[in-house]
């Protein structure tokens, strides 16, 4: 380790000191008579992927809610999660790498 790599701080961007472990939710059986949330976080090509998605299932009747963050690197804002949360039962989120 030379001189510059003793100054060198690292910074979770997180900002989580302790992460909270839930279990995760029963996934429904079927998605006939449920809302499914469309969540497109603005990071291409993923637009395109979640266009044809949505098509799918509202081609085989499901009812699609469509949302979009801010940006790929933000958090959802709490409005948009707690909109989400109100109107579907169901979400996809649309990730990239």
């Amino acid at each position: 380790m030379n001189e510059e790599d003793q100054d060198l701080v690292l910074v979770d961007p997180t900002s989580e000191l302790h992460r909270e472990f839930r279990d995760r939710l029963q996934r429904p059986q079927t998605l006939d008579g449920l809302t499914v949330g469309i969540l497109d976080i603005k990071k291409d090509p993923g637009e395109i992927f979640l266009g044809r998605l949505d098509e799918l299932l509202t081609g085989r009747g499901v009812k699609v809610k469509r949302y979009v963050k801010p940006h790929f690197s933000w958090e959802a804002p709490t409005e948009l999660k707690q909109t989400i949360a109100e109107e579907c039962d169901v979400l996809i989120e649309g990730l990239a790498d």
